[in-house]
């Protein structure tokens, strides 16, 4: 019996030294030798650089250049005589992580067997609006890029590292023929294997990426309005016929997250007011999405009230806005009441911010400080970009009286939700190309009121989500019914009401109309907006609407760049001749920031387009 159960022990022993010895050969395998990745994965990180190096394009890109370019914002502190001239800036990271992966995953793909490939086409597909989507941003800024060639290097013998520098007109032309490729693939995707949760955007849904795709198309024909406006309208009949669809529900919007600890830049901004023009627009039609995307100024009842007791004089734009009672003090608002009140932009011009007539919008500290109880404290009457839609991680102090409560909006951190593309874009071009003449199955003005409610609700989601102050409740009015009249989220009607404002009737004066929503709808994509605002030369000059107002500097008309500066190749370059031809091809002076030469050495899409203000063409 002891030599049977000796025997049983050795066999025992003998298999876990087996299974041992395998797992340990397993493990210690040659080096040379890789394993095939997971290529959901590898899509996965490829989505995660579509939105990358998130605080240079904010603090400098968007803030110092674009907003301020475009009239949304001002530099901080307000615009001065060299806020045309560029400085640092950022763009989207393509060739360090992004196209690494997704000529990667084509590559697998295509040196698999048959079945294999086929069961893997959607995967594919996606890898294509992956890439375009961030391209379309950098090509907006300097043009020629490199895109056909891009991440074939490991993939050629010899490596590829001079890879040719695509001009935007076969930019464009190439990206139209990928997206239409990668629809048709997408379009039967049955049996196809899925990303599911690893798509952080629409897990897993081709149908959606489909979708996302035909955007992008509408993307490139809107960049060619004025270029190729047949073609466009072309493409734009195409996305409205389309067998997958169109973006046409909030669900279809890609919203970027990253993550649970996503909070967007860590590091603060240089935000400047709002543009006044645009803020007296939005509160004169009672546009919800102003509440959405700028923050309330300083002027609540307790301040205004604290100012009436330090007998300093109120701001001149506030003040008719104040319900004195008999005594002269607060006693509320009068119309349009809050939120609406605490709304107020700044002049854009140089020679409006050295005026003296308006330090009261640039040197608030001098007119807007007051004391009380040992306490100094400076308040702001104007409005700023809010800061939660660029990161979340930040706390936020309610304006008081000078020694008053301490009230804060603190460890409010959601994972910020940043905006790629939406249903809203996608109707307002339809509206907009319905205009120009392209046969479309709605009217003009039913593609319109879907893109101004989509846009409206998207924004109201954003700042939901992003937890921008105010939203909820505005906590320093201590009665529940002020605090809630005067908090910021969207009310029923509201759209309904937007809608039915002069401003929104396409009958008279439609296609400017339907840019400044787009103008509008772009406030959170700064990129987009600035193409609106080049290709449409909308806001307009002296317009009944939305007004341009003329950039002077000592009473002379300033030049605002049209596109950012380009670098000059140098010899120690690989791949040197091909970045030399790129900039000789476009007709660029390299590396000179002067806004005359960046206004005049236009990029291919914009050599068309009317001037800044100008209006439609």
């Amino acid at each position: 019996m002891k030599t049977i159960y000796k025997l049983i022990i050795a066999l025992v022993l003998v298999s876990a030294w087996s299974c041992d010895r395998d797992k340990f050969a397993e493990l210690n395998s040659n080096p040379s030798t890789l394993s095939d990745p997971d290529l959901r994965y590898s899509v996965t990180k490829a989505i995660e650089q579509m939105y990358n190096n998130d605080y240079t394009n904010w603090f400098y890109s968007n803030f110092q250049y674009i907003y301020p370019w475009t009239q949304v914002t001002t530099v901080q502190g307000g615009n001065n005589a060299d806020f045309n001239l560029m400085g640092p800036y950022g763009s989207q990271g393509l060739y360090g992580a992004l196209f690494p992966q997704t000529v990667d995953v084509r590559m697998r793909i295509e040196a698999m067997s048959e079945e294999e490939q086929a069961a893997r086409q959607a995967l594919k597909a996606i890898t294509y609006p992956i890439q375009i989507a961030p391209a379309i941003v950098n090509t907006d800024l300097t043009g020629s890029l490199v895109y056909s060639e891009a991440g074939l290097a490991p993939y050629t013998n010899p490596p590829l590292l001079t890879p040719e520098i695509d001009n935007q007109e076969e930019l464009f032309n190439t990206w139209l023929s990928e997206l239409d490729a990668a629809i048709e693939s997408l379009r039967n995707s049955e049996d196809q294997i899925t990303l599911g949760r690893q798509d952080f955007i629409y897990e897993g849904d081709y149908e959606k990426w489909a979708k996302f795709s035909n955007l992008l198309k509408l993307k490139i024909a809107a960049r060619l309005v004025n270029k190729n406006q047949s073609k466009a309208l072309e493409i734009a009949e195409q996305v409205a016929n389309s067998p997958v669809g169109y973006m046409d529900a909030l669900a279809d919007d890609f919203i970027y997250h990253r993550g649970i600890k996503y909070h967007g830049t860590g590091n603060g901004m240089w935000i400047g007011y709002g543009g006044q023009n645009l803020i007296d627009f939005l509160v004169a039609n009672k546009d919800p999405r102003l509440r959405f995307t700028f923050n309330k100024n300083h002027f609540n009842g307790e301040v205004v009230q604290a100012f009436i007791d330090a007998e300093q004089p109120l701001p001149p734009f506030i003040e008719p806005l104040v319900d004195f009672d008999e005594n002269g003090n607060f006693a509320g608002w009068n119309e349009p009441g809050e939120p609406w009140v605490r709304y107020h932009g700044a002049p854009v011009s140089p020679d409006e911010t050295l005026d003296p007539a308006n330090d009261i919008y640039f040197n608030q500290t001098a007119y807007n400080k007051i004391a009380a109880n040992g306490v100094e404290k400076t308040y702001s009457s104007t409005s700023l970009y809010h800061e939660k839609l660029t990161r979340t991680l930040y706390n936020y102090t309610y304006p008081t009286k000078p020694g008053g409560r301490i009230i804060e909006l603190k460890d409010n951190d959601p994972p910020l939700h940043v905006i790629l593309g939406s249903a809203a874009e996608t109707n307002l071009y339809l509206a907009e190309f319905k205009l120009m003449g392209a046969n479309l199955p709605k009217s003009a003005q039913e593609y319109f009121n879907r893109g101004v409610e989509l846009s409206v609700k998207r924004a109201d989601l954003l700042a939901e989500n992003n937890e921008t102050p105010y939203y909820f409740s505005d906590p320093v009015y201590t009665d529940p019914d002020q605090a809630e009249a005067a908090s910021t989220h969207l009310r029923d009607g509201e759209i309904e009401a937007l809608i039915s404002q002069p401003a929104y009737d396409l009958s008279t004066d439609g296609l400017e109309k339907v840019y400044i929503q787009q103008y509008i709808n772009f406030m959170n994509t700064p990129q987009d907006l600035w193409t609106t605002v080049r290709r449409s030369g909308v806001p307009m000059k002296e317009s009944e609407y939305l007004s341009w107002e003329t950039f002077t500097s000592s009473g002379t008309e300033m030049p605002i760049p049209r596109r950012f500066t380009v670098g000059t190749p140098t010899p120690d370059d690989l791949n040197y001749e091909n970045a030399l031809e790129a900039v000789q091809e476009q007709g660029f002076t390299t590396g000179d920031p002067n806004p005359q030469i960046l206004n005049a050495e236009r990029l291919w899409f914009d050599q068309s387009n009317p001037e800044y203000g100008a209006g439609p063409k």
